[in-house]
């Protein structure tokens, strides 16, 4: 799927990424991204033909975004155990400042069973790398001494993403940005090494 879009159709995919982190696949129309871009809702349709159009876009871009952080991380972050804070990091200032209170593949992993099958498609996948991200951080960690891993290393990463994932619930939740950190710092802590 090529990516190269006109400044109108990424200001409607950005709006489309606020509206699928605030309520999913199913708590958003058309009607909601034509008030928030300000266009009528023939010209949202020129872009993206159909809402499944549209939300297999913003997940797509938000796959390749995710890959490109994992990429920057491991590239400049040498220390596994700083490569999983600034991930967690990157979260806490997203909700902490409203840019993103979800992981849009985490609101749409949800409602799975009810979005087409293609979108589906990529939300398990995005899922899958983030896996295998977070298992090659935890297995340098773990080469390095700095994690000690209870189970095997796919166990631990899938754990670890899900502890995530529900520390952005919680945080939405008690209506608390903090939460977050607090239980993502926890996370880490309860695989670092003790020194």
């Amino acid at each position: 799927m090529s990516l190269e879009l006109s400044p109108r159709a990424i200001e409607i995919v950005e709006q489309t990424r606020q509206l699928l982190a605030a309520g999913g696949y199913h708590g958003f129309s058309y009607a909601d991204v034509s008030e928030r871009v300000r266009i009528g809702k023939p010209s949202i349709h020129h872009h993206f033909p159909t809402k499944a159009d549209l939300v297999l876009t913003v997940v797509v871009q938000h796959r390749e975004q995710a890959r490109e952080g994992f990429a920057a991380l491991d590239q400049h972050v040498q220390d596994p155990q700083g490569r999983l804070t600034a991930y967690a990091d990157y979260w806490a200032n997203c909700i902490r400042e409203g840019t993103m209170s979800m992981c849009i593949c985490a609101m749409l992993a949800a409602e799975l069973h009810m979005v087409p099958q293609p979108i589906a498609d990529e939300v398990r996948a995005y899922f899958g790398e983030l896996t295998a991200w977070i298992a090659s951080v935890l297995e340098s960690g773990t080469a390095k001494g700095q994690f000690h891993l209870r189970d095997s290393v796919q166990v631990e990463a899938q754990a670890f993403m899900s502890t995530i994932h529900g520390a952005m619930l919680t945080a939405r939740a008690l209506g608390d940005p903090d939460a977050f950190a607090s239980i993502s710092r926890a996370a880490i802590g309860q695989l670092t090494v003790p020194r």
